[in-house]
């Protein structure tokens, strides 16, 4: 592909977007809308800068029924204002979900209900969050979090808001949830605040949190040379754990979430909790809920510790909550274990792990199910040396995540069926999400390569408007199709011009890609400097957060 072809293509969703955002919005600024509001709405204020966000109604409309506020005069200022009206509409949402539980006695609506409401509950914790990081409205001093970290949670709340919206679809269900929490135009709140946000990061991926130096000579607050050493050890036989559990009775506890349930009833949770889990079949489905942070679990080994579920779609759960592990807690990490959903391709979604903490990190962990194995929910996500098995969007999600020297392996799938590897969900351009595959494999499992002629793989297909996947330097087995990627359905041509799909110096017989899609959002980068963006060390500021862990990992390509 052309270079200069590809130079342009490659900003609109990034650099343009925010340089022309800003550019609008310092004009506002400097076009006479500095004086105050006291009790009044000012169409000559408010209104022009509500008018360069992506969604001035909500906007406007909010500030008008909300007296009292004062003008801004910066740009920061009004990305305070615009979080403090979202985090507003959100509560509001949550309430109202919360009064509604009361009027559905259908399982499969009270199903979506109920994870709707936890969805919001993380809404609101991500929006008070971003606000308790920002600098107050006065601006200055006080600044607890990076822009990087803002747009981060910004998107999680979005992401959250997307999940509830389309639990529906899952049970063909008509859409109940949307007239609920529809008069809240919280969804476009947030678009404004990621926009307004995305206008003040400095590049596409400044991103150094204040957990460690640039430098990664202070190790991150969140994890101890305690943890360190625990993830450096071969054998988890030597950890010294908070809780050991074992199936024949030589530990504190049977289960796994026995063990995570003591864990969340801490009163203090910014020391690391091990839990221990001997070899062993573990036949349950696990939670690691929202507040219980810095949880950790170890296994003998991804072959020996098992944790294992059945859930699915067509067994009555919604995608979201057939996870057999649902992680939600800040800084969780997971070394030497499988995560298994034994639904079987029949069952249609059915998740082994679902993962929305931030900053989080598997380990030497096998992830297996068939469609819709591994949900990268959100937040920011590593994973390294990792075995991912399914058929049919089997990584999906809308998190910024890396996954590095990891063996991706599509399986035979039902009858008729093609495997695709990810179907990434960015919902809105100014989201920092996407996946990242890196130095890894793409192999055929045991079970596709008798035949493996007659199935088609793909590396992805677009689930929402702007779903970004990247591929770099990995290692492509003849399984993968000519083409590479594939529509959502075929014939269908939504998002292939506002997807960000992209490839570079990949090798294997299948990394060719004089056959691949003609799509005006596919690239083969050619230069280090647009592949480096979506590595360990800028997609997901890495190097503030993973040196000294003990894991292995590269920074950049």
């Amino acid at each position: 592909m052309n270079i200069m072809i590809h130079k342009i293509s490659f900003l609109p969703l990034h650099l343009l977007l925010l340089f022309i955002l800003c550019i609008h919005l310092l004009t506002t600024v400097s076009g006479g809308s500095s004086t105050n509001i006291s009790g009044g709405y000012s169409t000559t204020g408010i209104d022009r800068w509500c008018d360069q966000t992506p969604y001035p109604d909500p906007c406007k409309c909010y500030f008008k029924n909300h007296n009292g506020f004062q003008l801004p005069t910066q740009l920061s200022q009004f990305r305070v204002m615009l979080v403090e009206a979202a985090m507003d509409r959100a509560i509001s949402a949550r309430n109202e979900l919360t009064r509604s539980g009361g009027n559905y006695t259908d399982c499969q609506k009270q199903a979506v209900l109920t994870d709707c409401i936890g969805l919001y509950e993380d809404t609101v914790m991500q929006l008070n969050r971003t606000l308790q990081g920002l600098p107050p409205k006065a601006a200055g001093a006080g600044k607890k979090c990076t822009d990087f970290d803002a747009q981060t949670w910004l998107s999680t709340a979005l992401t959250n808001t997307e999940t509830c919206r389309r639990g529906s679809s899952d049970f063909n269900v008509s859409d109940f949830i949307t007239p609920i929490v529809s008069n809240t135009k919280i969804s476009h709140l947030i678009s404004d605040c990621l926009a307004v946000n995305g206008a003040l990061l400095t590049t596409i991926n400044n991103g150094n949190t204040n957990t460690a130096d640039p430098n990664g000579n202070e190790f991150p607050r969140w994890v101890s040379g305690k943890e360190r050493r625990l993830l450096q050890l071969q054998s988890a036989r030597a950890v010294k754990a908070n809780i050991v559990v074992a199936k024949d009775g030589s530990g504190q506890f049977s289960t796994v979430q026995a063990a995570i349930d003591v864990a969340g009833r801490r009163k203090v949770t910014s020391g690391r909790f091990v839990i221990y889990i001997k070899r062993g079949i573990y036949q349950e489905n696990i939670n690691v809920r929202l507040n219980n942070d810095n949880i950790m679990l170890v296994g003998d080994g991804m072959r020996s510790t098992i944790i294992t579920g059945g859930r699915s779609v067509k067994g009555g759960y919604t995608t979201f909550n057939s996870a057999t592990a649902g992680i939600e807690g800040l800084h969780f990490i997971a070394k030497g274990l499988t995560f298994r959903n034994t639904a079987g391709p029949a069952k249609g979604q059915a998740v082994a792990l679902r993962s929305s903490s931030d900053l989080s990190i598997f380990y030497k962990c096998s992830i297996e199910g068939y469609q819709d194995t591994l949900l990268v929910h959100s937040q920011r996500q590593f994973y390294r040396d990792c075995y991912i098995y399914g058929t049919v969007d089997f990584i999906f999600g809308n998190a910024a995540v890396v996954f590095q020297n990891c063996l991706i392996l599509p399986r035979r799938p039902l009858k008729g069926q093609a495997n695709v590897i990810t179907a990434q969900g960015r919902a809105d351009p100014f989201q920092n999400t996407g996946i990242s595959i890196h130095n890894s494999r793409i192999l055929p499992a045991p079970d596709l390569r008798p035949v493996i002629s007659s199935v088609k793989t793909y590396m992805g297909r677009p689930w929402m408007k702007y779903s970004r996947t990247v591929v770099l330097q990995t290692y492509l087995d003849s399984v993968v199709s000519p083409f590479g990627w594939s529509p959502w359905i075929e014939g269908s041509v939504f998002g292939l011009d506002t997807l960000f799909y992209a490839e570079y110096k990949n090798t294997g017989p299948a990394s060719s890609t004089t056959w691949r899609v003609r799509w005006k959002g596919f690239h083969v980068l050619n230069r280090d400097s647009d592949a480096t963006a979506f590595t360990v060390g800028r997609f997901i500021a890495g190097a503030a957060w993973l040196p000294r862990t003990g894991i292995p990992f590269t920074s950049g390509l």
